[in-house]
Formats: C-alpha cells, structure tokens, sequence
C-alpha cells in the first residue's frame, strides 16, 4: 500500500491579508545590497498607509538606503499555538522622511528601536511588490526520515 506524498498546507496571501499580519509584528529584515554583496538587517518597523518605517542612525544601513535603491523587506510569525507560520516580504525603495509633518506623525506610532543609540533617522519603504504565505507547520517527524540502526554512515571522518 502506497502511501499518499503530504499536501501542501501553503496559502498564498492577499495583499489585504499581507498587511493584517504585517501589523501584528514589529520586527523585520531589511536586505540591500552594499558593494555589490547582499546585506541584511534587523529593525524594528511600523506599516504606516501602505507602506512601511523604520528608524536607524548613521552608518551602513543608512548609506546604503539613500538614492531610491531597491529594497526588499521580510517578517514573519506564528499563530499563538505555533502550529501555523506566515511570511511576508515587501519589495520596494527606500526614502529618507524629511517632512516635518511625517515625522510628526511617526513619532506618534509605536515605533521604538531596541538597540541603544541615536535612531533619529526615519526611513520609508514604498512597496513595488508584496507577497506573502500562511502554512501549517509540519510535524517534525516528516522532516527527516527514520533512522535505522542498520543504515550505512556517511559521516567523511570514518566514525560511527
């Protein structure tokens, strides 16, 4: 008797529905690239009307974010019982916030950077594209197949 491969448990979201859950974190990547190689950063960040921000002070980040580059913007999470996973990933550009008014409105989110430092830049991301999927979380048993005490090694070393 064959048994059946599983069935995929994954939903691709709506836009609506990649928001509704981008509003439940607060903490994200960013990734950019810098110097031709690929860089990646945590931050924490607020959807604010269709699009996203963050803070982050001089250096790296804040180099590579300036100019309109694209950029691209993952977070992800679980249900309260850790039985169902989502991710989200915007892609965009970056832009620095300069209005007073803006900047106004940003301080008065929840947006609150973890690290200690000086964070007084604000950053928007405006969306080109956005994605996002739901699934349901495998058992860890279909993961990885049995062991069985007679199966060959294939350790390189020649251990056990």
């Amino acid at each position: 008797m064959d048994n059946p491969a599983p069935v995929s448990e994954t939903v691709s979201l709506t836009v609506h529905d990649c928001w509704k859950y981008l509003e439940t974190s607060s903490v994200g990547r960013v990734a950019l690239v810098r110097g031709g190689d690929p860089e990646i950063f945590p931050v924490n960040y607020v959807p604010d009307f269709g699009t996203l921000i963050f803070r982050t002070g001089p250096g790296t980040k804040l180099e590579a974010l300036q100019g309109g580059k694209p950029v691209a913007f993952e977070a992800d999470g679980l249900n309260p019982y850790g039985t169902i996973a989502w991710s989200v990933v915007v892609k965009g550009t970056a832009e620095l916030v300069e209005d007073p008014g803006e900047l106004r409105e940003a301080a008065a989110t929840s947006l609150s950077p973890w690290e200690a430092g000086t964070k007084d830049q604000l950053i928007r991301i405006v969306p080109t594209g956005l994605s996002g999927r739901r699934f349901v979380i495998s058992d860890p048993v279909r993961w990885w197949p049995p062991i069985t005490p007679d199966a060959p090694s294939h350790r390189s070393d020649g251990g056990a």
